[in-house]
């Protein structure tokens, strides 16, 4: 049990929304069981309605509150004391935290009855389970083994692709998953590994050290991979006791004060910018000094131990407040959504099928001929809808790719200044006329050369992801205005229909926007991520995840690794002139650009059709799912007046009991939404 009220409660609060996922789940899925029964029974009725797409919606967001959980990504350099503060935040000593070994997989810790650890490869391996000792002394290394695959940029297990955790604690029973990546220096292919992960994540803690504020390789991080993404970070600055202990005089209140204060403005000044979120300053509710030491320490000796003074209270009440507020009520607020759009879906269906009961099959064909029009309607809304995704899709296809060919060949107009920090030191380059040293400074500049090509990829990926998003932007408008205009006709059709003109007065019933168009609009999601953990999509359509996937910044990477030719012959043309450092980076940095400029059309032209068609991708799969829906619920309107006349033409319909047998099934679906919205109200009012 954690110590404090404040962690107390967030047990509590994770407990609250655990059962409240369960209940609506359960909801969701009694409502999938009514619309089944109801359709089995219509077979010797009136006929089947075709709910296969509120059935599919249903048992989709069910299974995804069931299994729903909040994942934490910790993410930092080496030896900042992640481990350290895993640990701390669970309560025991789990993850490998002593002073020398470095963690070097990335981890899912979660939930199990047992203590279990699986280590999963690439490349189709089996996975290996293995103990926790093993654990510890195998997936573990030196900081000096990880400083030196770091300078040839390779991963410490190359085979391994993730590990996954389980144990049986409180914290991790309660719905919590954390994935703990290794150092963000361990190389720039496991940079990117995590970068690719962070899009499945609710939130990421993103560990410092007080002992060193912000370094560049953590600056240089932020800057690429975390600003303007649109992630949810908690910066925790771990080590704080080491201010004091670096004290003349530790015990000097006001020295304390001035250290302190003068390290918060350094953090301030370099991490205010990711702590705005729609222009709100969120800086206190974003950034913890925390004592994960201390705080360990205490928690072995007493899993109830007061950690007033470690920054651990503030920090759990302020992640409390983020993801059992914000994120279950967005997570919950889809389910509604989803509940209430079937509702209405048959509410709508069972008042067309009633008034219909009456009508003998001559009239009935008549009925359905005459509204065959508004068929047609549908049908041009649908194809007016994919002509301007695809018209999108080409505009922005093209645009992107030619932003890529235009940023790579003005690569060399900035390229001398820009590469400056990323050549090898001065000491490199004196020392590189020493032979065993030599190689040393090769992986070196290789290493910098390769940073700096990921680096300016990425920013070109950030202005490709903004692109995207006013493109999907638009498309949802579109996608507004055309559902609009789909819901007046089907409208029109039922008034055609029954000749009654349909009125929505329940509290319960949404907008009447069609479910297509909520899903084109990024009302509600039913997403599903990799590596056996769900992906939490922000809308209907994530693309975000398709573009970090296609446009991964290991592939130019790659492209731009076979560059370079033999950097130590280029130093070594420098002759005696070397030992002058100024002039040998000058120089340096003269031939390296050649190299560039020499290859940059090429390379440009190489990498137009794969950017165009990863594009092209990120439309055709919102375009496919997004006219899937639409034929869905053209063919499921058309099927419900087609099985109508079959069961006319085939049997005599009792009336009265299938009129009792449709109602009943309506009011059994809206008491399903009905205790879903109640349950999510009560959620609201705490």
């Amino acid at each position: 049990m954690m110590s404090t009220a404040k962690t107390n409660r967030f047990l509590q609060d994770l407990d609250r929304v655990a059962r409240v996922r369960q209940e609506v789940a359960s909801s969701l899925s009694r409502m999938v069981t009514k619309l089944q029964k109801s359709e089995l029974a219509a077979q010797t009725g009136s006929g089947e309605m075709g709910f296969d797409r509120d059935l599919a919606d249903l048992t989709k967001a069910s299974t995804n509150l069931q299994k729903g959980v909040f994942r934490l990504m910790v993410l930092g350099d080496m030896k900042r004391g992640k481990s350290t503060f895993l640990n701390a935040l669970i309560g025991e000593n789990i993850l490998p935290s002593d002073v020398n070994p470095c963690t070097a997989l990335l981890t899912v810790l979660r939930y199990g009855e047992q203590k279990k650890v699986t280590v999963h490869f690439k490349d189709g391996k089996p996975p290996e389970s293995i103990d926790f000792s093993t654990f510890k002394t195998k997936y573990t290394i030196d900081p000096a083994e990880a400083k030196k695959l770091e300078e040839i940029n390779k991963p410490a297990f190359p085979d391994v692709d993730y590990a996954v955790v389980e144990y049986p604690l409180e914290l991790l029973s309660k719905g919590i998953e954390i994935i703990d990546s290794p150092g963000l220096n361990d190389t720039e292919a496991r940079n990117e590994l995590s970068l690719g992960y962070l899009n499945n994540c609710h939130a990421v803690l993103f560990v410092l050290s007080a002992s060193q504020p912000c370094t560049l390789g953590e600056r240089r991080y932020l800057e690429n991979y975390v600003k303007d993404r649109g992630l949810s970070v908690f910066f925790l600055i771990n080590a704080w006791d080491r201010v004091k202990e670096s004290l003349i005089d530790p015990d000097d209140a006001t020295e304390l004060a001035e250290a302190e204060g003068k390290l918060n403005r350094v953090f301030k000044a370099n991490l205010a910018e990711y702590c705005t979120v729609d222009g709100y300053d969120l800086y206190d509710e974003r950034v913890f000094p925390l004592s994960s030491i201390t705080a360990l320490r205490k928690r072995l000796k007493d899993k109830d131990a007061d950690l007033v003074g470690t920054g651990f209270p503030p920090f759990i009440n302020a992640l409390n407040t983020f993801l059992t507020q914000e994120r279950a009520i967005a997570e919950l607020r889809q389910a509604r959504i989803i509940a209430k759009q079937t509702c209405t879906h048959v509410k709508e269906a069972v008042a067309r099928r009633i008034p219909l009961l009456d009508t003998n099959v001559d009239e009935l064909k008549a009925k359905i001929a005459a509204v065959e029009p508004q068929f047609n309607q549908l049908q041009s809304i649908r194809d007016g809808f994919r002509d301007d995704i695809r018209r999108v899709r080409d505009r922005q296809a093209r645009s992107i790719a030619d932003s890529m060919k235009v940023y790579l060949m003005k690569l060399e107009d900035t390229f001398e200044a820009d590469f400056q920090a990323y050549q090898p030191s001065d000491i490199q380059f004196l020392d590189f006329f020493s032979d065993n040293k030599r190689e040393q400074f090769n992986q070196s500049a290789q290493k910098g050369f390769q940073q700096y090509i990921n680096d300016k990829y990425s920013a070109w990926t950030l202005s490709a992801q903004k692109e995207l998003t006013t493109a999907f932007s638009e498309l949802a408008e579109q996608a507004k205005k055309y559902g609009v205009d789909y819901q007046n006709i089907t409208q029109e059709m039922a008034e055609k229909l029954t000749g009654k003109i349909h009125t929505r007065n329940n509290a319960l019933e949404d907008d009447g926007t069609p479910a297509w168009a909520k899903w084109a609009m990024g009302l509600f999601s039913l997403a599903t991520g990799n590596f056996g953990i769900a992906a939490l999509a922000v809308g209907g359509f994530n693309f975000q995840s398709i573009m970090l996937n296609v446009f991964t910044t290991a592939g130019i990477a790659l492209v731009f690794g076979a560059l370079l030719g033999p950097i130590g012959i280029i130093v070594a043309s420098l002759g005696v002139a070397a030992f002058q450092v100024d002039h040998a980076r000058k120089y340096f940095s003269q031939e390296i650009k050649k190299q560039l400029v020499a290859k940059l059309p090429e390379i440009s032209r190489e990498q137009w059709q794969p950017i165009y068609s990863a594009v092209q991708e990120c439309f055709d799969s919102y375009e496919r799912e997004a006219i899937e829906r639409i034929d869905d619920d053209i063919k499921t309107r058309k099927i419900e007046l087609q099985n109508l006349v079959k069961q006319k033409e085939s049997q005599e319909i009792d009336r009265v009991t299938e009129v009792n047998r449709l109602q009943q099934f309506e009011a059994d679906v809206l008491s399903e939404s009905l205790s879903i919205e109640n349950f999510y109200q009560g959620f609201l009012n705490g």
